[in-house]
């Protein structure tokens, strides 16, 4: 079968989505595959469809059990053979699965890291048709990532001891010093890499001031009433807090983190997929895994740990390609707790050094005094234009021309070699006699005491602004060193002026809270020349969710929203039509079209 016949016929989907059929054919050619593909460009459906076609057995490395149990359902919902082995499971259901794998009869098996790498698995595998091994959220194997895990790292040994299997990495968030790392160490150097552009246009970024946090996100919430979202917090406890004050406001809103239930949580799930009303208020255990086309907003009670995690948890926003807010609310306290965590973390000095570096650049985000969307897709290695649909390019802040001060930065970088972090740039310009910085014989440069005008934290402002800006970068993989960028040279050469916020940074954002402007590259689901009906919709969701009950499964994994969507704009009469729906492979329409088309014609004999 080729891999677009599969793709409809196992998948429901008429096409691949931007960049998924070059990764798609690359892993079907045995090739080693880095990629890295922004939240909801379907990155499972890269290695899941190739599993489908391959002969053999494809093993999903993947770091959460929810999330392995969650990809196993969806496919056995399309009937594609798939299991999991984990300690969340009886050892009696782990021995079926493996006779099941042994025999020939399962596609894909996802496990975790551990229970790969233990010796009685690795020779029982060896003695099967292995054709991938797969490795999700794969930013987990290096120690520059923002979730490194030392299990992962360990994963190299799948090359020694596998050596003709290829090994595919997934993910959604990997800077440039986070792909070489894994490209050394997973693959030896040798990997084909696939990055799709990081931008979502559709997405409104946004940063305020935190001062009466909760405040503002009842303020916010009235600016999204009868739309869905998720608002993050830090905490359980502010998780719980926040969602009663919601409540008691009057704007449903569940709780969601990991100190509830799993019973409670599938249900709180259950209802957001359900309730076009509901809000959820989570940790980050919320979001992995679930495709929820129209999530209008994320609100950030709370400083995320860095720019990968904000970026991953923004991007469950506006899948549609619709219009979708993320507000991120911002302040000291927020940075000092993540400070704090930082260094309670248990971890290694190094990697203390990096995570700090890490935060550095999401305080350089918030700080920016230019469009924000070009600051975040910089730390991705990604140049942009000015976006007009952020808080700095809706209502700029007041700036004065920072050329002067910028330049005695650039100067004092290239002046010490672009080797130092930032406290040493600072250390010079305020004129310091550390002993480190006279062994260099540092305050001999021209800029040694430039700066004395001004105070540490001015100058630690303007270097987070400059990395902001583009004008300088940190390298993390190199204890932090400050290099000039490519603007930097320019401005340094005299070719360009750079501005600098005149005020403090931590204020709530002029214009904050205007609706999201329309994305220019918003498509719609479907061909289909009607807009969806709502009232079909939400009895096709009521629908969905008594089948999802009767499975004991969640509702998406019956059919997501994008499915239901398409399926209301079209409104098939008969099977033929209701297989042509986005989202209706084989399995789906033996399963489910006759449930669906008796609602669809129950709502149109109604006169609906």
């Amino acid at each position: 079968m080729e891999p677009r016949q599969a793709l409809k016929s196992v998948f429901g989907f008429d096409d691949f989505r931007p960049g998924q059929e070059a990764v798609v054919r690359a892993l079907l050619d045995k090739q080693n595959v880095l990629a890295i593909m922004p939240t909801g460009a379907g990155k499972s459906l890269c290695f899941q469809l190739p599993a489908v076609l391959a002969p053999g057995l494809t093993v999903v490395v993947s770091p959460l059990i929810a999330l392995m149990e969650n990809q196993v359902a969806l496919m056995a919902a399309m009937g594609v053979p798939a299991a999991t082995i984990n300690s969340g499971r009886e050892r009696a259901d782990n021995v079926a699965v493996w006779r099941r794998v042994q025999a020939g009869g399962i596609k894909l098996i996802y496990m975790s890291p551990e229970r790969l790498l233990d010796e009685r698995m690795m020779a029982a595998l060896k003695r099967l048709p292995v054709e991938h091994f797969v490795i999700d959220e794969v930013h987990c194997v290096s120690q520059w990532g923002h979730d490194f895990r030392p299990e992962y790292l360990k994963l190299a040994e799948l090359r020694e001891n596998f050596p003709g299997v290829p090994i595919a990495g997934f993910t959604a968030t990997a800077d440039q010093a986070t792909r070489r790392d894994i490209v050394a160490k997973i693959f030896d150097g040798k990997a084909r890499q696939f990055a799709l552009g990081f931008d979502r246009p559709n997405i409104q970024l946004m940063v305020e001031d935190r001062r009466n946090g909760p405040k503002r996100v009842l303020e916010l919430l009235a600016e999204h009433r009868g739309e869905q979202g998720i608002v993050y917090c830090l905490s359980r406890r502010t998780v719980d807090e926040t969602a009663a004050l919601l409540n008691e406001n009057g704007f449903p809103a569940l709780p969601y983190h990991a100190g509830l239930d799993s019973d409670t949580r599938r249900r709180h799930l259950d209802r957001f997929l359900t309730d076009p009303t509901a809000t959820v208020v989570a940790t980050i255990a919320f979001g992995m895994g679930i495709d929820k086309p129209d999530i209008r907003f994320v609100f950030h009670l709370d400083l995320p740990s860095n720019m990968e995690a904000y970026y991953q948890e923004i991007g469950r926003a506006g899948r549609d390609g619709k219009p979708a807010q993320a507000v991120l609310l911002y302040g000291l306290d927020g940075i000092r707790i993540r400070r704090a965590m930082i260094e309670e973390s248990g971890a290694s000095a190094e990697q203390k050094r990096i995570e700090h570096r890490r935060l550095d650049a999401l305080i350089a985000y918030c700080e920016a005094s230019s469009c924000r969307r070009q600051a975040l897709l910089a730390y991705f290695g990604e140049e942009h234009g000015p976006c007009g649909n952020c808080d700095q390019c809706l209502s700029p802040s007041e700036t004065v021309d920072g050329t002067e001060q910028a330049r005695a930065i650039l100067e004092t970088i290239v002046a010490t070699g672009e080797m130092y972090g930032q406290i040493h740039i600072v250390d010079v310009l305020l004129g310091r006699a550390g002993e480190k910085l006279l062994r260099a014989g540092h305050d001999r440069l021209a800029t040694y005491g430039w700066g004395k005008g001004r105070d540490e934290r001015y100058w630690r402002s303007v270097l987070r602004q400059l990395y902001a800006a583009n004008v300088i970068t940190i390298d993390v993989a190199n204890y932090g060193a400050v290099r000039l960028a490519e603007r930097g040279r320019r401005i340094l050469g005299g070719g360009e002026t750079v501005m600098l916020r005149v005020d403090a940074p931590r204020r709530r954002a002029a214009g904050a809270g205007r609706k999201p402007r329309g994305a220019a590259t918003a498509l719609p689901i479907s061909a289909g020349p009607e807009a969806a009906d709502d009232a079909l919709l939400v009895r096709l969701k009521r629908l969905r969710a008594e089948l999802a009950r009767a499975r004991a499964v969640p509702a998406y994994i019956v059919f997501s929203d994008k499915t239901l969507i398409d399926m209301a704009q079209r409104r098939p009469r008969d099977r033929v039509a209701f297989g042509q729906v986005y989202g209706v492979g084989e399995r789906k329409l033996a399963e489910f079209a006759d449930a669906f088309l008796i609602e669809i014609a129950r709502h149109e004999g109604a006169g609906a």
